[in-house]
């Protein structure tokens, strides 16, 4: 039996604007406890502004699932690129914490609206036998961009991958300005594409708003797994940079370089194996890898230790990610996908927004 084609133009254009969207939001999240300390906060206000972030998204996500429920995929898109577009540059001009606070919210729930309708297009686009294979290429995005010069000293790079070394790069040598014009240069650019897209036409039925329709209760036990691992996820992509930089270990550009190269491995080859044997093989395995990694880091930091523990966290996050969403959402008719996407990316947001919070006070005390 021939295998169903994957990589149709489509699918490539929303595996490409979902990479701009996670560069911008990536380099900007690895970059913004250094942020808010030039404004005069402290860790703990760094963690509060990841925190709050987080909070934004999970609360407009729901009501984002059921509009795209509804049938407006291209819509949500729309607006949350244009969100994406212009908070780099409210950070760029509003030099106070009390404003850079309410455009990191709004940038939240930009960034719900943007990629909560790139995943729901792109399961729109996946082949059912090829699911999980192509939902880990979808996630691959921010795996591909390989920062120039980024393992300095300084804390330098973190991401879903590596994205945001270019961030913490451009940081370092050109200043907050550069950076923050290049995060919105990066949405300007899937702006482009996002013209050039044809989202899959998906016959649906208008539903009213209600609060049964928010969430998809077949899409909680992945989503419920989601919130435990991205919760340490969470508190090491904000922090690990730091932790690396106070410990003398080598730079956090070379840790997350490391990761991303795992990663990227996973995600190529994960995808196949979860379309044949299902998940439980990376929802169990995955979770142990996370947990030595920070067992590594917490009890032995060393040089050596600190490279096994960035292999160990990108097979983790590699391999598990594709297998909970493919839990989540394959199941899920074409009219529910938006709100299976909403719940698994809620719990998503849930775990790193409180990892990245209770990782900031913890810091501080």
């Amino acid at each position: 039996m021939q295998e169903e084609k994957l990589f149709r133009k489509d699918f490539v254009f929303i595996i490409i604007i979902n990479f701009l969207v996670f560069l911008n939001h990536l380099a900007i999240l690895a970059t913004f406890p250094f942020y808010i300390e030039a404004l005069g906060g402290s860790e703990a206000v760094a963690g509060m502004a990841v925190a709050l972030f987080c909070v934004v998204s999970v609360v407009c996500r729901p009501f984002i699932g059921w509009m795209l429920d509804n049938g407006k995929r291209k819509m949500i898109l729309a607006v949350g690129l244009l969100g994406m577009l212009l908070m780099p540059l409210g950070y760029l001009f509003l030099h106070t914490l009390v404003l850079a606070f309410v455009c990191r919210m709004v940038h939240g729930a930009a960034l719900a609206f943007s990629n909560t309708s790139t995943a729901t297009i792109a399961t729109d686009s996946v082949p059912r036998s090829r699911f999980a294979e192509g939902m880990g290429i979808f996630g691959l995005a921010t795996a591909l961009a390989t920062p120039p010069d980024c393992a300095k000293p300084r804390p330098a790079a973190l991401a879903t991958a590596v994205a945001p070394a270019i961030g913490l790069a451009l940081m370092e040598k050109c200043g907050f300005s550069v950076l923050f014009l290049f995060g919105s240069l990066s949405i300007a650019l899937a702006l482009v594409l996002f013209f050039l897209l044809k989202a899959p036409n998906i016959a649906v039925e208008k539903k009213p708003l209600s609060l049964k329709g928010l969430f998809d209760k077949n899409a909680v036990p992945a989503s419920l797994t989601a919130v435990v691992f991205m919760f340490t996820y969470g508190a090491l992509e904000n922090f690990a940079a730091k932790f690396a930089a106070e410990k003398g270990l080598p730079s956090g550009g070379l840790f997350f370089v490391i990761m991303a190269v795992t990663v990227l491995i996973m995600r190529m080859t994960a995808g196949k194996v979860t379309d044949r044997h299902g998940e439980g093989i990376f929802a169990y395995s995955c979770n142990i890898a996370m947990f030595a990694a920070f067992l590594l880091l917490g009890l032995f930091p060393n040089t050596v230790t600190y490279l096994l523990a960035a292999v160990l966290s990108g097979f983790g996050f590699g391999g598990l990610e594709p297998a909970l969403q493919s839990m989540a959402v394959a199941i899920a008719p074409p009219e529910k996908r938006g709100s299976a996407n909403s719940t698994f990316l809620c719990a998503y947001d849930i775990g790193i927004g409180l990892g990245g919070g209770i990782a900031g006070v913890l810091i501080s005390g």
